[in-house]
């Protein structure tokens, strides 16, 4: 049974994007984060190590390992990836040089995405309903507009920023479900193009570390199609679902092969602070994209079935379900279904009252405006320690924290500032009937204050959030160690000290002609006495005392021996 069709939409609403603006929001949210930082500590900083062990050739590729740590069977393409952009780009720094591949494989999610959108507004069930005597949106501009609606509000999710630059397999998977996702919403509108598409994204997260994900997403897939092609009426067989299923099938063989089959699955939470922690997540994670998605729900309700709805909605029960069972790691598991989610968030403007979008842009521009100002006024601080609350407030949280000015990143923080005011006032002035023009302020605002905070204050998350003032001061206290005896170092403090500190021999065990030790202390307690080492000093990490490490310099060697020395 047909519905009738919410979205009312005449073509001068569905008036072209600058592809010029577009393009360059794009290329400033990729960039920002990819050059200029340090490897960041925890997932970020682990998946580096694994990175270098495999492009130095001390760990297998299809078993990547730390070297002194249990190899990751269950993730594979990440560690790959950024091996293959190590050694593709040597007169890079390593750490750029692996980010490199996902900058690209974030372009990537972002064209998947903007694909998959236009196919899905293209077909009949999604078009906006035709006027009496002409002038509404066709199909092609409409669809166009629809997909340009929907990368802005994928720019403009305040959970993308962080976790899609950094060099984890969420990342991989983000990028793998977004063109899984535009491969199952284009397919049949080409011969090869979205089986491909489906082959390589179920692949890719096969070897990112999710094959059940793969897996359930194709079956979803292949159910959509296989309901649609019965609607239709057709008498022919469901050619699309069983090659959708025949495709998910293919992209699973790697699993079985490799042993990469795993499922940690805890669902439901049990605790009712659990399911208010996923709900806190969910409400930031997603904004402004889910009171989107909610209107979407309401006003295309008698159309939830059809495909234009159906695979996007999908994609998106399939990441809370995964996020919902993944309790520590739920926004990295939502994060694959961000595009899906977008997508969902994009058709809710054909339908919107001008009041609700008068209320999106003021809520925008305030919002982001204070946060660009509040960004500002911390950097002050820090270069000028006025005002002096901001500047003490620094202290507290980074103690021993010594501010850098670099003129590159004032200029541009200062031209995507100006780039701010200039779209508010392009935004109040013209184009108030296009689409698109409730998601312009707020995918403008994400990425004005990602690109602030990624330049002005860089310096500080670096300190604070990377191992490399822990491995300064280990060259502090252990001048020229090539190797070290250690005690407890974790995988990401070795991976730290091999990178900053140029410490190529790390061992668990006793090694003949290493004259360098370093023990992890327990919180409070004192450096302990080991016969044959002499204290060199203590190490502990700026935003965390009970972090520790004491560094001991064998007695026969000789180097400077000093008290506790605190960054």
């Amino acid at each position: 049974m047909n519905h009738p069709n919410p979205a009312i939409v005449a073509q001068s609403a569905v008036r072209r994007l600058p592809r010029a603006g577009l393009l360059a929001l794009c290329t400033a949210y990729v960039l920002a984060g990819l050059i200029g930082r340090s490897p960041w500590r925890s997932a970020d900083l682990q998946a580096f190590g694994h990175m270098l062990s495999l492009a130095d050739g001390t760990s297998a590729w299809l078993a990547p390992a730390i070297p002194g740590a249990l190899p990751d069977l269950a993730v594979l393409l990440p560690y790959w990836l950024g091996a293959l952009g190590i050694l593709g780009l040597p007169f890079l720094p390593a750490d750029v040089a692996a980010r490199v591949p996902f900058g690209l494989l974030l372009a990537l999610t972002f064209t998947a995405a903007w694909y998959a959108t236009y196919h899905l507004a293209r077909r009949t069930s999604a078009q906006p309903v035709a006027f009496a005597f002409g002038g509404e949106a066709l199909p092609t501009d409409y669809a166009r507009a629809m997909a340009d609606t929907a990368l802005l509000a994928l720019l403009a999710c305040l959970g993308l920023a962080q976790l899609s630059h950094e060099t984890t397999a969420a990342q991989t998977q983000l990028g793998a479900a977004a063109l899984a996702y535009y491969g199952i919403a284009a397919f049949g509108t080409s011969p090869w193009r979205p089986a491909l598409a489906v082959l390589c994204g179920l692949l890719g997260l096969t070897l990112s570390g999710a094959p059940s994900v793969a897996l359930l997403l194709g079956l979803a897939g292949a159910a959509i199609h296989a309901s649609q092609d019965a609607d239709s009426g057709e008498a022919r067989p469901p050619t699309k679902a069983w090659t959708l299923l025949a495709l998910a099938l293919a992209a699973s063989l790697p699993a079985s092969l490799l042993a990469l089959w795993q499922w940690r699955f805890e669902f439901p939470p049990s605790r009712p602070e659990d399911w208010r922690s996923l709900g806190q997540m969910l409400l930031w994670f997603t904004w402004p994209c889910w009171p989107l998605v909610v209107w979407t729900l309401w006003r295309w309700r008698r159309q939830l079935t059809a495909l234009h709805l159906a695979v996007p909605l999908a994609v998106v029960a399939l990441g809370l379900g995964s996020a919902a069972g993944s309790r520590s790691d739920a926004d990295r598991a939502l994060l694959p279904a961000l595009p899906a989610l977008a997508t969902l968030a994009a058709f809710a403007l054909p339908t919107l009252r001008r009041s609700v979008a008068a209320l999106i842009d003021w809520f925008t521009l305030v919002f982001f405006s204070f946060s660009a100002v509040v960004i500002w006024v911390y950097w002050i601080a820090m270069q000028t320690g006025w005002p002096r609350r901001p500047a003490l407030t620094v202290a507290r949280f980074a103690p021993g924290f010594e501010p850098s000015f670099s003129t590159l990143a004032f200029v541009v923080a200062i031209a995507a500032t100006l780039g701010w005011i200039g779209l508010v006032v392009w935004r109040a002035g013209r184009h108030r009937q296009v689409i698109w023009k409730s998601l312009v302020l707020p995918a403008g605002g994400a990425t004005l204050s990602w690109l602030l905070a990624m330049t002005l204050w860089m310096p500080l998350l670096d300190y604070v959030r990377s191992h490399e003032p822990l491995a300064r001061r280990f060259q502090e206290l252990a001048p020229g160690a090539s190797c070290v005896w250690y005690d407890g170092l974790s995988p990401v403090q070795r991976t730290a000290l091999r990178f900053h500190a140029g410490i190529r021999s790390m061992s668990s065990e006793p090694a003949a002609g290493c004259g360098w030790r370093a023990v992890v202390l327990r919180p409070a307690a004192d450096p302990p006495r080991l016969p044959g080492w002499t204290l060199s000093g203590v190490i502990v990490r700026p935003t965390d005392r009970n972090d520790r490490i004491a560094v001991y310099r064998q007695e026969a060697f000789a180097g400077p021996a000093g008290a506790s020395i605190r960054p």
